[in-house]
């Protein structure tokens, strides 16, 4: 009676293993996020005018992904959604996603002055690594969507925020004592 018994149990904890689909492993989609904002600095290394100076495409690079990665490893964290392939709980947002379409909003407001079309390959290759995070089933599309949002809405914080420190008027100083780096900055004038 005990092996009738363990027969129903073994199958019914098998069930969710054999619902899934298997995991196809991450793939171009981990080089391909990067691509929008590594065409930003090769364009502006190659002499092609962008909208910024070196200074402020830095800064607004670097405030714009700590904002995108920020709010996504934080949701990931705290919502706890599984993959569709059960690998993990960390679905919600794609951070490949979101990183990718960071790099195409810089890509746009960087060089959407040379040629729109720029912009439009800036965005077709995020739009390329959110439809593959979905086709390996890393992601469902409400993840990717986020994750775009995130994107976007942290490139113009970013750039705002940017603004701020690097603009014409703006007020800020870095100093060291040899053992830290200090940034003072006043963003707002009295």
């Amino acid at each position: 009676m005990k092996r009738l018994w363990s027969i129903p149990l073994s199958l019914l904890l098998a069930l969710p293993t054999w619902a899934q689909r298997a995991y196809h492993g991450d793939g171009p989609d981990d080089v391909l996020r990067f691509v929008p904002v590594a065409t930003v600095y090769a364009l502006k290394t190659c002499g092609v005018e962008s909208k910024s100076g070196w200074k402020q495409l830095a800064v607004n690079t670097v405030v714009s992904y700590a904002f995108s990665a920020g709010t996504t490893w934080a949701l990931k964290h705290s919502i706890h959604e599984w993959r569709p392939d059960w690998t993990d709980n960390h679905s919600f947002p794609s951070g490949h996603t979101a990183l990718a379409f960071t790099g195409a909003v810089i890509l746009d407001k960087e060089y959407r002055h040379v040629s729109p079309w720029i912009s439009v390959a800036g965005y077709a290759v995020a739009t390329g690594v959110a439809v593959d995070r979905m086709a390996r089933n890393r992601h469902a599309w409400q993840d990717v969507t986020a994750g775009a949002a995130i994107g976007v809405g942290s490139t113009l914080l970013g750039y705002w925020l940017g603004e701020r420190i690097t603009g014409e008027h703006n007020r800020y100083a870095v100093t060291t004592d040899g053992q830290s780096l200090s940034l003072c900055i006043q963003l707002f004038n009295k």
